[in-house]
């Protein structure tokens, strides 16, 4: 399977994103990508919840994902959105959701990201995800091709159990988009998802956001960019480094049944009791 990793400096104004992943998605199908992964918030990054009540809109009404979905049937190819900041509609608070397109253009499966980002990184980097952002509440795998794909995002990488789940439900390709924090990016981007794909016997993509972010209200955002695809061993595939663009990777899928027949780890659980 070939598959295209969109890197993005997302600003916090959709139409102006949604005009840079539509030239990644034509370069990307050119190279001959069978599935394309963009970053999360592929539509707005902004740090302000009042410039997002006035720029987002619900899923039936957002037109980034109405132009995605066209882009995946005309370009003929499977495409993960990693993540688009929508409005509830019914809460308050926002979603940050995945959507996994098929080249007819259809939503095959969406996921709302569950692990929401409260941190205290320093005195200058706050965020609290929960405030502007209502958790989901379910695994989702799905189908790309007749390969079985886990959508996660962001901070879900942090919480093993999800990816051991996902891979037991009959995931093979563990997905990642991203808009990783350079506080911790240089640390612990790479190492959690080496660990995620070498406890689970998967491939990994993690396609992220990078540099420095226009905002036109509220804080600006920086993110660490080095969008990765790993191998069920733990051996990077490729690194997209700081610079917005696409990366191309082949992946040969019989690696997950070799590295799972010589490491058969999902299937030696224990019970135990914590005491």
């Amino acid at each position: 399977m070939r598959v295209a990793l969109i890197q993005m400096t997302s600003s916090d104004t959709p139409s102006e994103n949604l005009a840079t992943v539509k030239t990644y998605l034509s370069e990307a199908a050119e190279k001959g990508a069978q599935f394309i992964l963009t970053p999360e918030v592929t539509n707005c990054v902004s740090a302000s919840r009042t410039h997002q009540s006035q720029v987002l809109r619900t899923e039936v009404e957002d037109q980034t994902l109405a132009a995605l979905r066209e882009d995946a049937a005309r370009l003929g190819v499977w495409l993960l959105i990693g993540s688009l900041a929508l409005k509830a509609g019914d809460d308050p608070r926002f979603v940050n959701r995945s959507f996994l397109i098929t080249p007819s253009g259809d939503i095959a499966a969406s996921y709302d990201k569950m692990h929401m980002f409260d941190v205290t990184l320093s005195e200058t980097e706050t965020y609290r995800e929960s405030d502007g952002y209502r958790p989901g509440g379910r695994a989702v795998v799905a189908e790309v091709d007749g390969v079985s794909v886990g959508l996660t995002i962001c901070y879900d990488v942090r919480f093993a159990y999800l990816y051991r789940d996902l891979a037991q439900m009959g995931a093979r390709l563990l997905t990642v988009p991203s808009a990783f924090s350079p506080d911790t990016g240089p640390d612990h981007w790479e190492p959690l998802l080496k660990a995620r794909a070498i406890e689970t016997g998967s491939f990994v993509l993690a396609p992220a956001q990078t540099g420095a972010h226009n905002a036109s209200r509220g804080r600006a955002r920086r993110t660490w960019g080095h969008s990765l695809a790993i191998d069920p061993w733990g051996r990077v595939l490729a690194d997209a480094g700081e610079a917005p663009g696409v990366t191309i990777v082949d992946l040969d899928l019989a690696l997950v049944d070799d590295v799972r027949r010589r490491l058969p780890s999902l299937a030696h659980d224990r019970s135990y009791r914590k005491v």
